[in-house]
């Protein structure tokens, strides 16, 4: 394949995954807002409980990440997101919202529905194909570990917002930091166990692109 036809590809992959995203986002918007109406409360109330969701939040950083540079990518905000470090902690987050999805609460409901369709979509199909993305479309040579402190910035400044929160309103996203259920010590220690599997993504993802350093930039067109 020849380096126009590759990018051509590279560019036509990244613009489906970043409609999948945005439908996905938008689909989870309009079922949390019917929900929230229906339970008695206003749109803006759900549009904060909305907003106040790990996986929302990250999906639209993933969807911003691979939308911006491909439309505007003079700006400051395109440079900043087609920035390899920046990608690869968006990699880092979506692969954990995927990963702790699965192993924390994929078991505790069943989403039925067009629910169904938005959390399969928000968990499962974003995380793969930004992963995909990642490998496919993103030079790597400069990743380094001292980006890590950086990084965990924001998980860190999440969950700091979502104790908050919940101390104000006695509302959780995530059983897990649910601190009303299981007290601030258990909190805690479940929030530092997901901080070290963002951790452990990071440094995989790190370790993995020393096998892809001479890998060309995505030419976004």
């Amino acid at each position: 394949m020849t380096q126009a036809r590759r990018s051509r590809f590279l560019r036509a992959y990244t613009i489906a995954i970043a409609l999948v995203g945005w439908s996905a986002i938008l689909l989870q918007l309009v079922l949390s807002l019917r929900l929230a109406t229906s339970n008695g409360k206003s749109v803006a109330a759900g549009l904060v409980i909305y907003l106040s969701y790990f996986t929302v939040l990250t999906n639209i950083l993933v969807a911003v990440a691979l939308t911006v540079p491909c439309f505007a990518p003079a700006t400051k905000a395109g440079r900043f997101f087609d920035r390899p470090g920046v990608n690869t902690a968006i990699a880092a987050y979506i692969a954990v919202v995927g990963i702790a999805y699965s192993l924390l609460l994929r078991h505790i409901w069943n989403p039925e529905g067009w629910q169904l369709i938005a959390d399969h979509l928000l968990h499962d199909a974003m995380p793969i194909l930004f992963l995909v993305y990642w490998w496919v479309a993103i030079p790597k040579g400069g990743l380094r570990f001292a980006q890590l402190p950086v990084w965990l910035l924001y998980p860190i400044g999440y969950f700091a917002y979502s104790l908050v929160r919940g101390a104000l309103t006695a509302s959780y996203s995530y059983p897990f930091i649910d601190v009303s259920t299981i007290g601030y010590r258990q909190a805690m220690t479940n929030a530092l166990l997901v901080l070290l599997a963002f951790v452990a993504v990071a440094s995989a993802l790190i370790l993995v692109s020393r096998f892809d350093r001479k890998h060309p930039s995505l030419e976004r067109g």
